[in-house]
Formats: C-alpha cells, structure tokens, sequence
C-alpha cells in the first residue's frame, strides 16, 4: 500500500485527509522517524510524543503565515518532515543536513530559531506584539514543553503575556518530563490538572453520544460548554494560569486528533487573547523502548530497532561516566559535597549519584541561574557544591556566575560536561565559549584535563583551592588511559612538560593530545624534508591561573610559542597568554593561536568538525610547519623570517 507519507509536501495537504487517514499517517510518520533516527542518531522520545499534535497544528492552523515557535525545538521531526523537508530528513544532524532543531535559514516554517528551553514564550510573544504593531493578520502559537515551565525566563514571559493580553495560543505539552522526569512544585501541579483525564474521557464519551442523537444533541453540546467550565474551575479551583490572566483549555488527551482538532478549530475561532492548551502527552509513543526509559531515548546515538541497543557498543565510557563515579568517591570521603543539576541528571553522570546519594543530591529543572544560585547559597552555608551543567547551557547564568559566586569568592567547583565542539546537535549547542566568558570572572580558576586520570584528579583538586573552580571536558569516550591509584597532586596553576624542545607548543585540555601527536609528526615531516624542527609540548592544565613561569622562560628567550584550545580565540585560552606577554613588555615574541573562529557551527561529527577548522591532528600538524618552520633561529638566537 502506497504511504500517504509520500504526498504530503506541506501542510496544505492535511487539510484533505480524513481522521482515519491522518490517524495512519500518524503511523508512518512514527516509522520515519524511528528508521532515520536509528540510523543517524537524534532526538526520539520527544518526538514520537507530539505526532498527533504536530499534524493537528498544521491541519488547523496556515503556516508560514500563522507563526509556530517550538520551545527548545528538538520535538520538530514531524514538523520538518511535514513542512516540505521529507525528502531530506535522512540527511537529519549529518554534516550539510538537515538541523536537529528549527532554523530559520533552513525553512520560511522556522520562524524562530531554538536549542535552548524557556525561551519561546518570550519569543512569541515579541512576535505577536511586531505583528500588531505592523498591522498584520496571522496567529501567534508557541509550543512548550512541562520541563521548560521550570525555567524563570517562561514565567518571566507568561507574567508579561497576561498583562498584555495579546492574542496568542499557548500549547502547553505536558509530557511529565524535561530530559530527566521533571521535578518541582510546577510539575507536580501539572500533575495535578492532568489527572483530570478520566474527567475528560467521560466528557468524550458524553459527546460521542450526545451527536448521535438528531436535532438535539449540538444544541446539547453547546449548552453544556458553560456548565463544562464551571465543572472544571470547580475541579480545580484556582488556576495559576487563570490567575495569570491567560484563558485555560483542557487537560486535552495529546494523542486524539479528534481532541486536539476541537480545541485548536475553537482557540483559533474564539481567542481575543491569550489561550494556554494543555495537552497530555507520553514520550516516546509508539516505540515501547522509548516508552519505557524516554530518558535513555532523549538524545539517542544510532541504534538496533529491535533491541532498542545501541548499535554501536564504546570500548570505554564517557567523561561524563567517569565524572559521576569520582564524585561519588569523593562525596565518599566529604558529607559537605552536594551534586546539582539542570535537568541533566543522566546527561552529566550523575544518576548513580543521585541514586545513592540523595540527601546531597538536588536536581532543580531547566533552571541554570537558579542552580548556580542556589549552590551559591549552599557554598555560602558551608558545603563544597558542584554545579554540573553543559556549557552551551551554563552560558545562560553569566550573571549569577559573576555576582553571586565569583565576587564572593564562594567555593563552587562548576563542572562544564560537553565543552568544545560537539557533534551533530549543530549551532545551538556547541561548547566553544566558555574559556571565554569564564576567563575575566574574578577568583575564578579554570582548568581542563587532557584525559580521564588527570580529569579525576583535577575534581579532586578542586575542592582544595577554596574558591571558584570551572573544569571543562568533552563529550564523548575517555581516552582509554590506564587508572592511577590515590589522588595525584595538581598544583594551582602549573603545566605539566609531556616533551621536551626547543620551541613551545602549549594545547589546553582535549587538545593537548592532538596537539602532542602533532608536534611529534610535525618534527618527523620535517626531518624527512631536511629541515630541523624541535617542539616542547606542555598540557596547560590552567587557563586561569596561566603558568607564567613556564611561558615567560620561551618568550624572554625568544623562541616562539603556538597555544592551542577548542574554543573561541576571542577571548581564549590563547588570548589570556598574548595577554600575559604584552603585560610583561615582551614585544615580537612570536607566537601563534590555534583554535575556533566566532561563527555559527555546523552539523556534523566531531572528527569532521576538527577537520574543517584544523584542530585534528593532520590539520595541527601542518599548521605547526607552516609556523615554525618559518621562524627558523639564527646563531645568536634571533628569530627570523
């Protein structure tokens, strides 16, 4: 049977289609889905949750003109494939593909770019106020999720939309997760709205009967409206949202399209302002693995659809793995050490930690400058806490990172997972800034280690420097290094020597190995074309405090420098040692920076991500040749070129 999958090339075509052949291609939009994600990894409990309610969005609504923001965006698979981008959605986060994640570059049904949670509220609501003042004639909706109600910048937005009272639609997808199961007072109130299902069912019920009457069962129906919102705000008195100023809709059964068509045909027909419709969904519907463990699911690597196994098994685990496990050691050794999280729980490695450790565990939702706030307050009341957060996400409590820690000088170990280039989830969520929206905080010590064992070392150290500490490391597999017993001493602010040379190579954290098979093949290219090229390679380890001893002795000598990081150069690791030789006097040390430019990040691998901008070994190594080679030494130890 043909798919009717294969003749939709925009939402315009839904609008022909009966129930019976929507629900079907609910179906095989679900096995697209699986198929392309199980080969290319991505995004599949969020997105076998809101099939249904994509399909209804675009059935009721005419998109382009009415605009759609999703919240966070990596629910969109259907909305891509539905929005004339089905023929490419196999190319779904490989490099020159398709974006985990709406993008305005990408289609004119992307009105609005999003990686980050909370934040499409506030969006919309900006949409909704340019169209007004532009006179124009279209519907603002926004689709968010449960989790991203926990962070402030959500209610931030709904506080102004309520006063406003614009006309926009809120879908409120309420999933009873973030990444991890969401947790505080507003899931648990959520929890409660929703569990007036069984209320809902039988009001279905009702209805379905009711029709079949002749003549009287719609005027039935429409009488019953008025008594259906006095029942509710019997039920549940005190609406939060009510209160707010929004007009409440539901609890509506997220995976009915007969549900959803009503609400949405009503919202767009009767809205004079603000509407918020709370869908009940389940992640991961449709795929029992997903089903089951939606948080193993959340961002999936390539996997067996059968078994729901990864398809590929690592020979090691990841950073994160072994930053879970030496916390918990160490937490072990220290009742005053408190792990807390962003919603990331599995993300960060900190599950096992939670699990065992749950008195000296606090995951607080989509809410970053609440937790580095909060452990603020907890460092402030004597306790040692560890603010385990992805780079890309910590960025997004500057502020409280800056006023509420480093002036005080509180002793905050910020444990920065997924730093530097991070493969296939695209712009969004790239690790490259943080060396240097860290780098000027005051009593801030930064650090990165080179491999697993030095990583463990560098947590353990941190605890010691009483003052706030951000330790960055990759995603990804562990290097595989053998484990060494006890804890290894990491003086604040010194670098370790891996080779010795003449001229100085100084990479910082997950480049200091690429940087060392570079120097080593570098020297090797160079003697075999009859030049001589002799390289030091030092692993940083700081890159506040720098290790000024060991770089002055290279520029006071006149021998030159190539500093290496993945990350920015504006404001980088590189930039802190120009810095330093300039405050010194030290002018015409030659000296090169290798790292990342300041632009948006495409999709693609990590290797393939290197590769484009030379931070893989064969990219390093002809960049020290070209640099070197050039600055050949003269007898009295002058550089020339």
């Amino acid at each position: 049977m043909k798919r009717i999958l294969d003749s939709i090339d925009s939402p315009a075509d839904l609008k022909t289609l009966s129930l019976a052949d929507m629900s079907r291609l609910a179906v095989e939009i679900r096995a697209e889905i699986l198929d392309v994600v199980s080969r290319n990894g991505g995004h599949l409990s969020s997105n076998l949750g809101v099939v249904e309610l994509t399909l209804a969005l675009h059935r009721v609504f005419d998109a382009p003109r009415d605009l759609i923001v999703w919240d966070v965006g990596h629910q969109t698979y259907t909305h891509k494939i539905i929005t004339g981008r089905r023929d490419r959605f196999g190319t779904l986060r490989r490099e020159g593909g398709l974006l985990g994640f709406p993008s305005r570059e990408e289609s004119p049904y992307d009105p609005y770019n999003t990686g980050h949670a909370s934040t499409a509220l506030s969006a919309a609501l900006g949409l909704a106020v340019a169209r007004d003042m532009a006179g124009e004639n279209r519907l603002v909706i926004a689709v968010v999720g449960d989790g991203s109600l926990t962070g402030g910048v959500s209610w931030e937005a709904l506080n102004q939309i309520g006063n406003l009272r614009i006309p926009m639609i809120i879908i409120l997808n309420d999933n009873e997760m973030s990444i991890s199961q969401s947790v505080g007072a507003i899931s648990k109130y959520l929890g409660y709205l929703a569990s007036g299902q069984h209320y809902l069912r039988v009001k279905d019920k009702a209805k379905t009967l009711l029709k079949s009457v002749p003549g009287v069962g719609g005027a039935i129906i429409r009488a019953g409206r008025g008594l259906e919102e006095l029942v509710k705000k019997t039920f549940f008195p005190g609406l939060v949202f009510e209160e707010l100023g929004l007009r409440y809709v539901g609890p509506v059964q997220g995976h009915s399209l007969p549900s959803l068509l009503e609400v949405f045909e009503r919202a767009k027909k009767e809205a004079e302002g603000p509407v918020l419709i709370h869908c009940v969904t389940r992640k991961g519907r449709g795929y029992t693995p997903a089903q089951n463990s939606p948080e193993h699911f959340h961002g999936a690597p390539p996997f067996d659809v059968e078994s729901g196994e990864p398809a590929f098994s690592g020979t090691h685990p990841s950073y994160s793995e072994v930053f879970g496990e030496t916390l918990l050691r160490i937490a072990g050794e220290d009742e005053r050490v408190v792990a807390i999280t962003a919603a990331m729980r599995e993300g960060t490695g900190l599950m096992e930690f939670a699990a065992r450790r749950p008195a000296q565990f606090f995951d607080v939702g989509i809410a970053e400058q609440h937790a580095v706030n909060f452990a603020a307050g907890l460092a402030a009341g004597g306790r040692r806490p560890v603010c385990a957060i992805y780079s890309t996400f910590l960025q997004r409590a500057y502020d409280q990172i800056y006023h509420d820690v480093c002036l005080q000088k509180l002793p905050v170990v910020f444990v920065l997972d997924r730093a530097g280039l991070v493969p296939d989830d695209g712009p969004t969520h790239q690790g490259v800034n943080d060396i240097a929206y860290l780098r000027h905080m005051p009593n801030m010590v930064l650090l990165a280690p080179r491999d697993e064992n030095e990583m463990r070392h560098m947590l353990k150290a941190a605890f010691g420097y009483d003052r706030p500490v951000a330790l960055r490391f990759p995603k990804g597999e562990i290097t595989g290094a053998v484990p060494e017993p006890g804890w290894k001493d990491i003086p604040l602010g010194k670098a370790e020597i891996l080779k010795d040379g003449e001229n100085l190579v100084l990479a910082y954290g997950s480049m200091v190995l690429p940087a060392l098979e570079a120097a080593e093949r570098a020297e090797k290219e160079s003697a075999a074309a009859g030049a001589g090229l002799s390289l030091s390679v030092a692993d940083a380890r700081f890159c506040a405090p720098l290790d000024e001893e060991l770089i002055l002795r290279f520029a006071r000598s006149g021998r030159a420098i190539a500093t290496v990081e993945e990350g920015v150069l504006a404001g980088g690791f590189g930039s802190a040692v120009l810095e330093l030789i300039n405050r010194r006097g030290l002018y015409g040390v030659p000296i090169r920076c290798f790292g990342l430019p300041v632009e948006t990040f495409p999709v693609g691998k990590l290797g393939q991500l290197r590769r484009r901008y030379g931070l893989d070994a064969d990219g390093l190594a002809a960049g020290f040749r070209s640099f070197f080679s050039r600055l050949a030494k003269t007898e009295d130890g002058g550089p020339t070129s």
